[in-house]
């Protein structure tokens, strides 16, 4: 499978989750298995005026496999602008996010504000296309709301653009991330298109990677909340796809995977940033754990890398 002239070792990757999937994040599940990863989510104006924190997001790495950076706005000219600078860091592709939720994304016209315009969303990726000349890949929603599911229309807009790749996450903008993903809709998008399509939404594991692929007809699969505290899952995945015997890691080898998680981290973030994710992250590899919750509380007072040891 390719996504435009790139070509990928395998159908699974990580998704791009604002505030989780950093560098050290995304490394780790290349190496558990995820053969293409997103970066987080970065405002294609804050990168034009030279923010700091919006151009680190840009930043690619052999470590990541198959990898580009997550661009969001809704002005074409400043997303070309934002591509080219992106370009700098050499991405394999740039992704254009057309689903995030968020108030403040899509309150201002971004994210999955753009399922409500399929002439705009197709400039945007135009204008991407045209000012990179690499692969651009779109990821967006089902629609805006239950009245307006039209992902197909605006798939077809972004592929007459020069869309490589179309990720579908099953659920409008209205539902977030709560109900059962749609489906049908990705159907009609991999339908409708003839550039690879990528299905997003509850796959979980490798039963439910495989349900996904078969009914929708999807290429590629997308792996977003489940990878948090496990990257293990994209080697279960991989193993079910294959038809091969899967043993779920030892509670001893998911810390210690932990433990190499929150280093990197360390190793890649200012020490006070790293530490705040740290928490987190170390309370997600702790979720189904006996006496988790009790755990969860202690993730609360990390304050170096010593005190996940």
């Amino acid at each position: 499978m390719k996504i435009g002239n790139i070509e990928l070792a395998g159908i699974v990757g990580l998704s791009p989750m604002a505030g989780a999937t950093d560098r050290a994040m995304r490394e780790v599940c290349v190496e558990k298995g995820a053969f293409f990863t997103i970066g987080e989510l970065c405002s294609a104006k804050g990168i034009v005026l030279g923010d700091k924190k919006s151009r680190s997001y840009l930043e690619c790495y052999k470590t990541f496999g198959v990898n580009g950076p997550q661009l969001f706005g809704n002005d074409p000219e400043i997303m070309a602008k934002a591509a080219l600078i992106a370009k700098e860091y050499s991405p394999d592709f740039i992704d254009i996010n057309m689903g995030c939720p968020a108030p403040k994304i899509a309150g201002n016209g971004g994210g999955s504000a753009l399922m409500r315009d399929s002439v705009l969303a197709g400039e945007i990726v135009s204008a991407v296309r045209e000012a990179a000349k690499i692969p651009v890949t779109v990821k967006m929603r089902t629609g805006f709301d239950k009245d307006h599911i039209n992902a197909p229309e605006i798939a077809l807009s972004c592929e007459k653009a020069g869309a490589s790749l179309i990720t579908v996450h099953g659920r409008t903008r209205e539902q977030m991330y709560a109900p059962p993903v749609d489906i049908d809709t990705i159907k009609r998008v991999k339908e409708a298109v003839s550039v690879p399509v990528c299905a997003n939404g509850d796959i979980v594991d490798g039963k439910s990677a495989e349900e996904m692929l078969h009914k929708t007809g999807a290429d590629l699969l997308l792996v977003g909340r489940a990878a948090l505290g496990n990257p293990f899952v994209f080697e279960e995945i991989n193993a079910y796809l294959k038809g091969e015997k899967y043993t779920p890691p030892s509670l001893e080898t998911r810390l210690l995977m932990c433990q190499k998680h929150i280093k990197l981290m360390m190793e890649y973030k200012p020490q006070k940033t790293a530490v705040l994710h740290a928490r987190k992250h170390t309370a997600w590899y702790l979720s189904g754990i006996k006496g988790a919750a009790k755990l969860r509380k202690e993730c609360g007072e990390i304050n170096s890398f010593e005190d996940t040891v």
